[in-house]
C-alpha cells in the first residue's frame, strides 16, 4: 500500500461531513465501511476528483490495529481505487482541511468552523471558515501545490476586502511563494503524518554599520515573520499546541518565550555594541585634541651655537618711527641704525658680531680681508 493511501478522507453519508479515523473507535468505523453499512466513503471519489465520476461511492476499510507498525486509516476496498491512484496533492488537500477543521473545532473563542465555505461576495471559498467569539473571521487556507504571486496577492487581497484575515499552510516540499514573505504573513509548513507545524522564522539579519541604531533590533535575532531574502530557520510544533485569534496565528508559550530571549538578547548586544562606540568615539575626541594642542604650540628648536649666522636678504627701507625698533626681532634700535630699520652685524679680527651682542639675523660673511682691516658697518638693507 503506498504511504498516500494514509491520507485518505472519509466521507460519512448521515452527517455529510469529512471524517477522521480517529473520531470514532475502529469497531463502529468497520460497521459503516465495507461489507457492512456502507455509509462510510471516499470523499475523493465521491467529490469526482482525479477523474472519478463526481458522486462515485466507494466505501471504505478502516485498517491498523494497536501497537502496529502503521497508524490507523482508511483504505479503499482492493481494485475500487482510481486508475493510479489518488494524487497525492488531493490526499494531502483532503486531510489537510480536516485537521484543520478538528484542531479549529477544538480552541477557546471559536464560534463556527465549516469546510468549503464561500465570503459574502462570492469571490472566493476558503477551504476551512472560522468565526471567533468576537465576530472576526479568518481563513484557513491548504495549499498542496505551487501557487503563483499573482494568484496569493489576488486571493490575499479578497480575503483582506471581505474582511477576513487568510493563514497559509503549505504541503511539505511546495515551493513558497516570493510573496507570501513579501507581504509579512505567516509561513507554515503543515506535516499530516505527524500532525505537526513548522513555523518559519527569518534567521538574523548581518549586522553592520551603525545597525544599534535601527528601530526595529529585532531583525538582528531570530524573528517572526520573516522577511523577504531571509535565509529560513524552521520551528517545529504540534498543530494542537497553536492557536487563533483575530490577528491570526497565536504562536505556543514555548515558541514566544523563545522569540522574546531572542530580541531580549539583541537588545543586550546593541546596549553593549552603543556604549562601545560612544567610548570610541570619547576616545578618537581626546587624541584629536591632544594632536590639536601639539600642532597649535610646537616646542622651539634650539639654535646650535656654533651654526654659521646666514644674511637675511635684503629688505627695501621702511619709514622709521619715532621710536625705532628693529623689523626683525622687535628690539629697540640706536639712532645709528634707525635709517637701517634693522640690527646689523659687524666684522671684526674675531669674526662677525652684532652691535649688540645679541644677533637677530645670519648674515652670509662677505668676502675675506686683511686682518687690520677697520671694521667698517653692512648693513641689512640698502
Amino acid at each position: 500500500m503506498a504511504a498516500d493511501d494514509l491520507l485518505v478522507v472519509g466521507l460519512d453519508l448521515d452527517t455529510g461531513r469529512h471524517v477522521h479515523i480517529e473520531d470514532r473507535p475502529m469497531d463502529q468505523w468497520r460497521t459503516l465501511g465495507y461489507g457492512h453499512r456502507e455509509s462510510l466513503v471516499c470523499a475523493a471519489c465521491f467529490l469526482g476528483l482525479d477523474g472519478v465520476p463526481a458522486g462515485t461511492r466507494v466505501p471504505l476499510i478502516p485498517r491498523g490495529r494497536i501497537g502496529g507498525d502503521r497508524r490507523h486509516h482508511f483504505a479503499h476496498p482492493p481494485h475500487m481505487a482510481p486508475p493510479g491512484g489518488h494524487h497525492p496533492e488531493t490526499l494531502w488537500h483532503l486531510e489537510a482541511k480536516n485537521q484543520l477543521e478538528r484542531w479549529a473545532r477544538s480552541l477557546p473563542g471559536v464560534t463556527e468552523v465549516g469546510q468549503e465555505q464561500w465570503t459574502p461576495g462570492r469571490e472566493r471559498r476558503a477551504d476551512v471558515h472560522v468565526r471567533l467569539a468576537d465576530g472576526s473571521r479568518l481563513a484557513l487556507e491548504a495549499q498542496s501545490s505551487l501557487i503563483t504571486d499573482p494568484l496569493w496577492q489576488q486571493r490575499h487581497r479578497d480575503y483582506a476586502a471581505a474582511g477576513i484575515r487568510d493563514i497559509w499552510f503549505m504541503r511539505p516540499g511546495t515551493a513558497l511563494p516570493h510573496v507570501l514573505l513579501a507581504e509579512q504573513s505567516v509561513v507554515c509548513i503543515l506535516d499530516l503524518a505527524d500532525r505537526q507545524v513548522r513555523v518559519l522564522w527569518g534567521r538574523p539579519h548581518p549586522r553592520t554599520g551603525r545597525w544599534w541604531e535601527n528601530a526595529d533590533l529585532s531583525r538582528y535575532a531570530l524573528h517572526h515573520p520573516p522577511c523577504p531574502g531571509d535565509d529560513l530557520h524552521e520551528e517545529t510544533v504540534p498543530l494542537a499546541h497553536l492557536g487563533l485569534n483575530s490577528r491570526g496565528l497565536v504562536l505556543s508559550q514555548d515558541l514566544e518565550h523563545k522569540l522574546a530571549d531572542e530580541h531580549q538578547g539583541i537588545r543586550l548586544k546593541a546596549a553593549e555594541a552603543r556604549r562601545q562606540a560612544e567610548q570610541d568615539n570619547r576616545r578618537a575626541h581626546q587624541l584629536a585634541a591632544r594632536a590639536g594642542h601639539h600642532c597649535a604650540a610646537p616646542s622651539p628648536t634650539p639654535r646650535t651655537p656654533s651654526a654659521p649666522l646666514a644674511r637675511q636678504p635684503a629688505r627695501p627701507a621702511r619709514r622709521v618711527p619715532l621710536r625705532p625698533r628693529c623689523a626683525v626681532c622687535g628690539g629697540r634700535l640706536a639712532d645709528v641704525l634707525a635709517r637701517y630699520g634693522v640690527h646689523i652685524s659687524i666684522r671684526t679680527a674675531d669674526g662677525w658680531v652684532d652691535c649688540l651682542d645679541q644677533p637677530c639675523a645670519a648674515p652670509q660673511p662677505a668676502p675675506a680681508e686683511p686682518a687690520h682691516t677697520p671694521a667698517v658697518p653692512w648693513p641689512h638693507a640698502a
